[in-house]
Order: structure tokens, then sequence, then C-alpha cells
């Protein structure tokens, strides 16, 4: 079965390449379309992210009825299948196509003011839109560098790097020596990335309220703050169905620049909060983000219990 799987990844990468390719150059208006077809598919025969999604929703939004919980699962599945579908278009699309989607950046002059104080910028960047855009603006405009873990289908690797870096930006190791670059970028007065709604591994991250329920959360961002008196926004490509995009660069919440790793991850998990609420339903609802538990962290998996999935 191994060798069976081994053998199928390089055919399913090169189909997914080509795909991208072949949607590069499509109209942003004729790929929200074919997202508003695939996207019911998707929520029907993906039973694993129809699931994750609605167990979410009801976590977050227990004040809904179920019949709007199941709305904004559908209409978040379908933004998600849009996000795929853009990958060639953010990836592989002219570069001048990709900035004159770009329709408005909101709060730049966060950005600019840290950047004349000398001091650099982190980007709390939640999956949110389309965030491969949104990283394309920044290597555009910016020293940029974010970190890089490869994707699931290694055969898809030199494609992914490729997008990325392609605007200049700077991709390093999700591990000590990345983080070490991110500190040398910072003390540049330079702009990083950080994705800040994955669960990180056990020993990196702390227990915070996300929506009123504790989530892990990764501790890395106050011990980058400590060192370099960064300045800490969000930031995120909100799609325009069919249209383009807007850029929102928002205010931190002030906990995360707080010393105590709690206060920090609580501050930080406030910054996805306030990023969801400009459109909950673009916002990536699949992700498993309450996957780990405290009673799990302390040696006492109780899985029926506790776990939501």
């Amino acid at each position: 079965m191994a060798e069976a799987s081994s053998q199928s990844s390089p055919l399913q990468a090169r189909a997914i390449a080509a795909l991208w390719q072949a949607l590069a150059g499509r109209r942003l208006a004729t790929l929200w379309r074919l997202s508003r077809l695939a996207g019911p598919l998707v929520h029907r025969l993906s039973r694993r992210e129809r699931e994750v999604t609605e167990i979410n929703l009801a976590q977050v939004h227990s004040a809904q009825g179920e019949a709007e919980r199941r709305r904004l699962a559908r209409e978040s599945l379908t933004h998600s299948t849009a996000t795929m579908l853009e990958l060639g278009f953010a990836w592989m699309g002219a570069p001048e196509r990709v900035e004159a989607a770009i329709l408005a950046v909101h709060g730049r002059e966060l950005l600019d003011e840290a950047r004349a104080e000398g001091r650099g910028v982190i980007v709390l960047a939640p999956h949110f839109g389309n965030w491969e855009v949104l990283n394309f603006w920044l290597s555009s405009h910016f020293p940029f560098t974010a970190m890089y873990e490869p994707p699931k289908i290694a055969e898809l690797d030199a494609v992914t790097r490729r997008g990325r870096e392609r605007m200049g930006a700077s991709l390093v190791p999700t591990n000590p020596r990345g983080v070490a670059s991110l500190l040398k970028a910072l003390k540049r007065g330079e702009a990083i990335g950080i994705l800040p709604d994955q669960e990180p591994s056990w020993g990196s991250g702390v227990f915070a309220p996300f929506y009123h329920r504790l989530a892990y959360t990764a501790t890395l961002l106050p011990k980058l703050v400590a060192r370099t008196e960064a300045r800490v926004v969000t930031g995120v490509a909100r799609r325009l169905p069919g249209r383009g995009f807007e850029l929102h660069f928002l205010a931190a919440d002030p906990r995360v620049y707080a010393t105590d790793e709690a206060e920090s991850a609580t501050g930080v998990n406030a910054c996805v909060e306030a990023a969801i609420a400009l459109d909950p339903a673009q916002y990536q609802w699949e992700y498993k983000r309450y996957r780990k538990t405290p009673e799990e962290g302390a040696g006492r998996p109780d899985y029926k219990r506790f776990r939501l999935y």
C-alpha cells in the first residue's frame, strides 16, 4: 500500500499543478463561479471538512440557530474552495494582474509607521480569505520573511515554494534555525509573517481562550516581541467575490505585547477573532482548532469526554 501511495503522489501532484496552471489566467469572476458550483459538492461529499466545520461553528456560534450555522458552513466551504482554485492565480498569474486585483489596502499606515521608526513588523495572518494574496502583496512591498512547512504531497513543494517566493519573500523552516532567521529580519526592521491559528506541537504553546473555549496556541510571538520590540498587526486578504480583494491591516490586541505567555496568547486569539469578524464565512473553519485539550496535556487523555473530533 505504501508503494502504491508513493507512486500515486507524483501523478496527483502533476494533476494539481496542471490545474493551477490552467486556472492561473482565468478571471476571478470565473473562479468564483466555479467555486459556487464546487462548494456545495465539497459540503456534501467531504464529510471530514463538513463535520469539523459544523462542530467548530457550534462551539463559537452557539447562540445562532442550527439552520444559520449550516448556511455559514456551506458558505465557508465555498470560500475554502475558492482559495484552492485561486492558488494558480496567486502563485502563477501575471504579477500585474494580481496587484490589480487588490482593490484597496486598509491600515497600511500601521506598517509604514513601524518601519519609519526602525521597528520590525510581525504580521499575524490567520487562515482567512486568500492568505496567498496577502503574501504576494507583502513580499512585493516590503522585505518579508515567513516560516514555511513543505506540503503533505512532497512533489508539490517546488511549485508551492516558487509561488510564495516569486515576489521576493524569504521562506525559512519551522525550526530553531527558522526562528533565528525571523529574529534577524525583525532586527533589520523588516516584516515577517506568522500563522496565529495553527496548533503548535506540545511544549510550544499554552492554552488560551478562542471564542470562550481553550485552544492550544503558539507562544512564539511573545518571544519575538521581547527580543525585538517589533510592532504586531493582523493582516488578511478579504475576498470580494468575483471582483478582487481588500487587504486589511488591524492594530493588534494590546495583550499580544504581554511578557506572560498565556496573556499574550489570549491577545493573539483576540486578533484572530477580530479578523474573522470582517466576514465569518471567509474563515477556514475546517481546521481542527480545538484538537488538543488541557486534560490531554496533563497526561490524562479522555478522548470521549473532552475531544471534539
